[in-house]
């Protein structure tokens, strides 16, 4: 099938099969044991919510350490809702189906790298295992930013904002298990902006040139996406939302200009 790889189409296909199935396999395993330890598991997933979470008791510390006492955020109760007789067993399942699905995925990453691998070159390998492993950790970089600041200040500013006092805000639980499980995709993606540069760059489709000079560009977009994802308007978030984005655009930049030198 390649100029590395000797084996047939039939061998591709009975071999990818296998991987499949070792794959739904592990998942599945990862997911069961993720739905029999369901206290721990939505202890994780709800202290978001609860007032005594690590990242307001940080800010509190904060606060009292530098005098700047607006910084420790106010008291707050969250009340969740189930309104579906069987909304809460099937988001239990769902949960233990992302839970299994991030559990597993160093051995998913590793069979996908080993059906893949033969058919790449000796100088196509040496880069594969550090994209992977810099792909993965970034992405859980966004998982972590999101699960510890923009999730929890999020939430904690929209479970307080009413638009009348009369009108108390009840939070259903699906709303609350699709917001967090939105905002934690969508901070992983955001992350893996150095490697889509890279691959664009070794496509010869990007050049470092061309992201410095629309650095000041990128800076206004990254602020109005960080502003949008973070309701709260306090600059403590936006900044810890804004210089981690920051901080990868200008990473992309050495490796885009790394790229490109090699290239040539």
């Amino acid at each position: 099938m390649s100029a590395t790889d000797p084996r047939s189409f039939w061998d591709h296909l009975e071999e990818f099969r296998k991987v499949l199935f070792r794959c739904l396999m592990a998942w599945f395993i990862g997911a069961v044991l993720a739905f029999c330890f369901k206290r721990l598991l939505f202890q994780v997933l709800f202290a978001p919510s609860t007032a005594d979470f690590v990242s307001y008791r940080g800010l509190c510390r904060l606060a009292q350490a530098t005098g700047w006492e607006s910084l420790c955020p106010d008291a707050f109760e969250a009340r969740f809702i189930n309104t579906e007789l069987a909304a809460q067993f099937m988001t239990h399942i769902k949960v233990a189906l992302w839970a299994g699905l991030v559990l597993t995925s160093p051995f998913l990453l590793a069979q996908l790298y080993g059906f893949v691998v033969p058919a790449l070159y000796e100088r196509e390998k040496r880069y594969t295992i550090p994209l992977l492993l810099s792909g993965s950790l970034l992405f859980l970089a966004g998982l972590l930013l999101n699960y510890f600041v923009i999730f929890p200040f999020s939430f904690r500013f929209l479970v307080n904002y009413q638009v009348y006092s009369e009108v108390v805000n009840q939070i259903s639980l699906s709303s609350y298990i699709s917001a967090f499980v939105m905002l934690s995709l969508l901070m992983g993606l955001l992350f893996e902006i150095p490697i889509v540069n890279y691959f664009l760059a070794k496509m010869g489709l990007l050049t470092a040139d061309t992201l410095k000079k629309y650095r000041r560009h990128a800076i206004v977009g990254i602020a109005i996406v960080a502003a949008v994802i973070t309701p709260t308007g306090d600059a403590v978030t936006l900044t810890l939302v804004t210089l981690p984005i920051y901080l990868l655009y200008e990473a992309s930049i050495l490796i885009v200009k790394r790229t490109n030198s090699k290239s040539i």
